[in-house]
């Protein structure tokens, strides 16, 4: 099986990343935690500290099928600053596989250069780092292999895209009537 993997840093959107892993193992899908400084655990931008499943350098990237972005700040920035997290984003940008991004972070996939021609949305604020973009102020946007979000109140709609995409519609529709989700 597939897996994703959600990269988490000191300063995380707890809640950003949480929702995302909480959803998709609901749906039966494998998903990973990741550690940007390979330690065990992270302390989120609330204070909440989370155990990460393991270190970047732990990862084996040809085992993944998407890579998830939480925002948060300064979680965000700790994410930008990591090279080998960008490369990957980059690599896999490129090669169509999945990206996916939540409130501040769909920065750092315009930064790196990897929404040009794409329609997103971020955390208002953001918009200007969304280079190459066009900004749709939408609660989630798919364009191709790049889902972006806006933030801790669109992550179950951000989950659920996930799993549209993972897994299926189908799945990802029975999730949000199983956890009494209307959109």
């Amino acid at each position: 099986m597939k897996e994703v993997f959600i990269f988490m840093a000191n300063g995380t959107e707890e809640i950003e990343a949480l929702t995302v892993v909480d959803l998709l193992r609901r749906a039966g899908l494998s998903i990973r935690t990741v550690s940007v400084n390979n330690a065990e655990y992270i302390t989120g931008s609330h204070g909440i500290t989370i155990k990460t499943d393991m270190g970047i350098d732990a990862v084996k990237w040809e085992s993944a099928c998407m890579l998830v972005l939480p925002g948060g700040m300064p979680g965000t920035n700790k994410l930008m600053d990591c090279e080998t997290l960008c490369e990957k984003l980059k690599e896999f940008a490129e090669s169509e596989k999945y990206v996916a991004a939540i409130c501040a972070a769909p920065s750092i996939l315009g930064v790196n250069g990897l929404l040009e021609g794409k329609k997103a949305t971020c955390y208002p604020g953001f918009e200007e780092k969304l280079l190459g973009a066009e900004y749709v102020e939408a609660p989630v946007v798919k364009d191709g292999n790049i889902i972006t979000s806006r933030g801790l109140g669109t992550a179950i709609e951000f989950a659920a895209a996930i799993i549209s995409v993972v897994a299926d519609e189908e799945t990802a529709d029975s999730i949000l009537e199983k956890i009494i989700y209307k959109k």
